[in-house]
Parts: structure tokens; C-alpha cells; sequence
């Protein structure tokens, strides 16, 4: 259990704002040490000679306390941007990608390393999608900002913990909870709403185990989501419907009334969701493969590509889901045959067929033809224009003719015919 790795719990005292109180301990995890690089161990020792604080931040701090090496690892610091370059500066160390700035962003690199540092903030005014900040060296302040108690802790580089909304607590009992009043966060930014739904199905152990007065300030504030750009909200949604409980997710999130503002059809099928994400859980589907099975008709994924702005490919995936859901499908008196759907991907001649074959049989719950398909390589097709030419076939409409029904005749023989067998057809 990787809580009996972890040791040292203690309570510090009382802090006056919010009536939290900071909770440290000692985390000596493996996951922990591999962090403390050549890099990271440069990036302190400038910090610790200038004598301001540095401590790894949110969502790297609950990865770990989960077991978890974190992908991205987020430092903040009591040092503003300005002192940090002047440190950086002095010590010889190259700073990179300096948009960050205005944010209160530093991005050094040591040893090929690549280290965000940002200065502690407190938010002076807020529009509902960013934020107006101001530079602070309180630790709980900076904490206060932050959405759910679980991405609100800190990590000292030697190991203690600084949690001052319980935020290790409720992770140990898969909690998802604010930082303190729910209403008050979303509205600091109301892409949290979609942040609460993506962090829900990565901790809670449970489908349904949220605060009613979450759900009740959700309700409320959902329109909010109307003004969060579309790109923003398709980050968090695709993240989501890859999650756990999706279906129970999604559920929700209709009867909270959220899914006019995020693209997604208002009459969503959401028994055709519920189903398909019972035949795609366990088979890594991609983000539009579930989110497919709530549109009616090809409109709907233009309506939504419209507000959430999806990539080519996205777009393309859905629009042959619910085009090919129900007329691709197995062949009733060849049940186990991949025919109907190699034969499409044959035809089709494009380089991702496979790909949203493969979707589409998850999709549909054929995990045996799934397995198969995924084993399938594409077949060359063996004859050309040329062969053709070369045997007295020069007519270019003749050509197309023959070699369309040759590739039928090869389909036939489920792709066995070799190029003087299919020859062998063609009358000269």
C-alpha cells in the first residue's frame, strides 16, 4: 500500500484564514528520489545560496503521493521572476521560453534539464476565465488559488509535505473536494467545472460520491462555461472520457444541464454512450470514440466541432462513427469473418483506415474481431496499370474497369490470389 511508504505525519498549528490547519510529514517514496537530479539538485543549491524557498507544486505533489512518477514536475518559489533571472544570471544559467514571465513564470535549463518555476500569487481580480495576479511569498495564499485541496499541496526537495486544506486526507479517501467555497473557485475560472469532472474520475474510488453542494454551485455556474474557449474545454473533456466512471460522468453532466455549453448535442444519446462505454473501457478507445456515440447525425459533430474546434483527425473519427456504427458491421452467416470490415478497409485506400476500423469495433463491442483485426496486416494488391499495359490493356477507362474488378475477384479469394492468377482473368 504505498500510504506505508510514506512517513512522519504531523500537525503544525492553526493558520487564521479559512481555519485550515498545515499538516506536514515526510514523504521517502522512490518515485520521490528519482526526481532529485544532477538538475534539480543545481536549480536548489542557486535557490538555497539566495536564501528563498522552493518547493515542487500541485499536481506533480499528488502524483507522487499516489505512487505516481509524475510527468511534468511544477516548482513554485518565494523568489519574484525578476530576482529569479537575476539569480540565473549571475550563476551562468540559461533561461528559455520567456512568455512565462507575465504569469510569474521562469523556465531555467541545467544539466539538459528543462525546470518551470513559477513565484507565489494570490488573485487581485478575476473574470471567470483569467486572472489578474499579485506576487506574494505566502505559501498558503498561493494555495487558497488553487482549484481541488488534492492539487494544492507542496513538496519540499527534502521530502516534507505542506498541506493546508486537507488535501492528503481527502486523496487517501479519494475525496475530490474545493478549496474552500466550490461556487467561489468556479467562478475564478469556470473551466475548474470540467477540471472537477476530469480529477473525479482519476481518484474517486466510487461513481457517485460527490458533495451535494458541489453538484448544487455546478448547476449554478454552468453557464459560466460559455465563455471558456472551445480549445480549453476540449483539453479537459478529451481528458475525462479516457478516465474512470465516463459513463456515470457524462450522465451527469446532462443532467446538470453543461452539455449545450461544450458542443455536445442537448438530446446527447446518452444510452448509447452508457452502452458503448461498457464495450470500450477496457480497450484504450480514443476520446471521440465515446463521445460519438451521443451524436444522432453527422450535423451534430459539425455543431460541435464548430464550438470545441477538434483536430482533423477528431473530426473525421466521429463523422465515420455515426456514418458506419450500424451498416459496417459482422456478417451474419460468417459471424467470426473480419471480411466485411477488411474488405471496407481495402477499398477505402486511406492510410488510417485500419485506425477507425479498429474504433469502430470497439465501439461496437467485438472484442474477438478487435484482437484479430489488430494482428491483420494490409495486403499489397498485386497487380498494377503497368501489368496491365504489359498484356495489351491500354484503353486508361479500360484499365480502371479491369482493375476494379480484379480486386474484387481478389477480395473473393480473401486476399490470396497471386498476380498471375488475377491476370488469368483478364481478356485480351
Amino acid at each position: 500500500m504505498m500510504w506505508s511508504r510514506i512517513l512522519s505525519p504531523r500537525l503544525i498549528g492553526r493558520t487564521s484564514l479559512h481555519w485550515r490547519s498545515l499538516f506536514t510529514m515526510k514523504l521517502k517514496t522512490s518515485e520521490f528520489q528519482s526526481l532529485l537530479s544532477d538538475g534539480l539538485n543545481g536549480l536548489a543549491e542557486v535557490f538555497g545560496k539566495h536564501q528563498y524557498e522552493l518547493r515542487i507544486a500541485g499536481g506533480a505533489v499528488r502524483d507522487l503521493l499516489s505512487g505516481k512518477r509524475p510527468e511534468d514536475v511544477d516548482f513554485a518559489t518565494t523568489a519574484t521572476p525578476e530576482e529569479m533571472k537575476q539569480m540565473f544570471q549571475r550563476a551562468g544559467i540559461r533561461m528559455i521560453n520567456n512568455k512565462g514571465e507575465k504569469h510569474g513564470t521562469i523556465t531555467a535549463r541545467i544539466h539538459n534539464e528543462n525546470f518551470e518555476v513559477t513565484t507565489l500569487r494570490v488573485d487581485v481580480q478575476t473574470d471567470g476565465r483569467h486572472a489578474e495576479v499579485e506576487f506574494t511569498t505566502d505559501w498558503q495564499k498561493d494555495a487558497e488559488r488553487r482549484d481541488l485541496t488534492i492539487n494544492s499541496m507542496f513538496l519540499g526537495l527534502d521530502g516534507t509535505l505542506y498541506d493546508y486544506f486537507k488535501g492528503y486526507e481527502d486523496l487517501q479517501k479519494r475525496k475530490v473536494r474545493f478549496v474552500g467555497s466550490a461556487e467561489q473557485r468556479m467562478q475564478e475560472d469556470y473551466l475548474r467545472i470540467l477540471r472537477y469532472f476530469r480529477f473525479y474520475g482519476r481518484v474517486a474510488e466510487e461513481p457517485d460520491d460527490h458533495e451535494p453542494e458541489t453538484l448544487a454551485a455546478i448547476r449554478k455556474n454552468g453557464r459560466g462555461l460559455s465563455a471558456i474557449s472551445g480549445e480549453r474545454i476540449w483539453m479537459e473533456l478529451k481528458k475525462m472520457v479516457v478516465g474512470n466512471h465516463v459513463d456515470h460522468l457524462l450522465e451527469l453532466m446532462y443532467s446538470l444541464e453543461l452539455a449545450q455549453y461544450l458542443g455536445l448535442p442537448p438530446d446527447g444519446n446518452v444510452k448509447e454512450m452508457k452502452r458503448v462505454w461498457q464495450n470500450t473501457k477496457d480497450h484504450s478507445p480514443k476520446p471521440m470514440t465515446i463521445l460519438a456515440s451521443l451524436f444522432h447525425h453527422p450535423d451534430e459533430v459539425e455543431k460541435m466541432d464548430l464550438r470545441l474546434k477538434v483536430s482533423k483527425e477528431e473530426k473525421t473519427l466521429a463523422l465515420f462513427l455515426v456514418k458506419h456504427r450500424r451498416e459496417l458491421h459482422k456478417n451474419e452467416d460468417e459471424p467470426q469473418s473480419l471480411k466485411p470490415y477488411t474488405d471496407f478497409i481495402i477499398d477505402s485506400r486511406e492510410l488510417d483506415s485500419k485506425t477507425k476500423v479498429c474504433e469502430l469495433l470497439k465501439y461496437q463491442g467485438e472484442e474477438e474481431l478487435l484482437a484479430e483485426l489488430c494482428r491483420w496486416s494490409i495486403p499489397h494488391f498485386p497487380v498494377s496499370g503497368h501489368d496491365l499495359r504489359k498484356i495489351g490493356v491500354t484503353s486508361g477507362k479500360e484499365i480502371g474497369a479491369t482493375l476494379q474488378n480484379l480486386r474484387d475477384i481478389w477480395k473473393k479469394s480473401r486476399y490470396q490470389m497471386d498476380k498471375d492468377e488475377l491476370l488469368s482473368y483478364v481478356k485480351t
